[in-house]
């Protein structure tokens, strides 16, 4: 197994992709003990650098590399902001002995909860790379001008090597719902939402309690993250590998290679405790393992991703687990400038998402 344990460093960014996929197309067998051989390596390494490791824990990934963990002797503390998390998942993270942690704290002493993030800061919809642009967009100030300018138009200037077309720019059809506060100085005849966009949903409620805690205990985290999800992360762990040393982030991904099969086969391997958002891991006529309910949870409430889901989305699923919570959180989470109390109903709205009927599938 000498070529499990060889670093890629030498390798260009080509190369290492390169790699990475070659990887990912190994058979099971291989792939746990490649995760077995890099949590290791990483604890370590993290031992001889005098710090201590603890799992980042949410859903069925990061529970299923907990319970991984311990089986190869790694025991490790489990962390998370549990309370964000679907109930039937926090009674598994309870049995779990998880560390549950409270959201980060306000200026006034008290705790950030869903509703004043998203009052105060805005709504976390579509991607985190998104919302992070129409944030900028609706917070203007002088000194996001020239990145404004990229975001509507893909002009980097020469910050971004005076590209045309470069891939700051926001899709079309997201610049004609949130890019009219440009519309002066841009020339454009865009339109401006009646709600705001934010992705600061993330670090309040979840990213920086576990930072805080990580700092205060001297400890980094191993994570339950797989490259095949893709989105950003895809890149940076194709890139940098399961295990992570930089100068701000240190962290651990074993199953990095991993695809959906390869997580439920060993969550079954392991009987790890599915919770019950999920259903059960069963196998299909294709010999293709899924979980009979969700496929994958997030932070409850959380709209990253909805327009790539079919009916019934999520919003659909609440709205048949708990009809109250979700008449709270689609139509009186927030209130508007008049004092109207309104939710995601007006984000789904607008951009396009049906959500008032009940489907039919459902």
């Amino acid at each position: 197994m000498g070529n499990v344990v060889n670093k890629n460093d030498g390798l260009d960014p080509a190369q290492k992709v390169a790699t990475f996929k070659v990887k990912q197309k190994m058979p099971y067998e291989f792939k746990v003990n490649y995760a077995r051989i890099r949590a290791w390596e990483f604890y370590n390494e993290c031992a001889a650098r005098n710090l201590d490791c603890y799992v980042s824990v949410g859903g069925l990934d990061s529970i299923t590399l907990f319970y991984f963990l311990k089986s190869i002797g790694i025991n490790v503390p489990a962390v998370s902001v549990s309370s964000l998390e679907d109930i039937s998942i926090q009674k598994i993270h309870k049995k779990m002995g998880v560390i549950s942690l409270k959201p980060a704290k306000r200026e006034d002493g008290t705790y950030w909860m869903k509703p004043q993030v998203l009052q105060e800061f805005g709504f976390p919809v579509l991607s985190k790379e998104i919302a992070k642009k129409i944030e900028l967009l609706q917070n203007q100030s002088p000194q996001s001008k020239t990145v404004r300018h990229a975001i509507v138009t893909g002009e980097t200037g020469a910050y971004g090597g005076y590209k045309k077309n470069s891939r700051m720019k926001l899709a079309k059809k997201w610049l004609e719902k949130f890019a009219g506060y440009e519309n002066d100085a841009e020339g454009v005849n865009y339109q401006i939402a009646p709600f705001k966009v934010s992705a600061k949903c993330c670090y309040y409620l979840k990213e920086k309690p576990c930072i805080d805690w990580a700092k205060e205990h001297n400890s980094v985290p191993y994570l339950g993250l797989m490259a095949s999800e893709g989105g950003r992360r895809e890149k940076a762990l194709m890139l940098n590998g399961c295990n992570y040393f930089g100068k701000g982030t240190i962290r651990s991904a074993p199953f990095a290679i991993f695809n959906r099969q390869d997580l439920l086969r060993l969550a079954l391997d392991l009987n790890v405790p599915v919770p019950e958002i999920y259903g059960e891991i069963k196998c299909n006529e294709n010999g293709q393992l899924y979980t009979t309910g969700e496929q994958r949870t997030g932070c409850s409430m959380c709209g990253f991703g909805i327009q790539l889901e079919k009916r019934p989305h999520r919003f659909d699923r609440l709205r048949e687990r708990n009809p109250k919570e979700w008449d709270f959180w689609m139509n009186k989470c927030c209130v508007n400038e008049k004092g109207n109390r309104f939710g995601w109903g007006v984000v789904l709205d607008y951009i396009g998402i049906e959500w008032r009927d009940e489907p039919k599938n459902s």
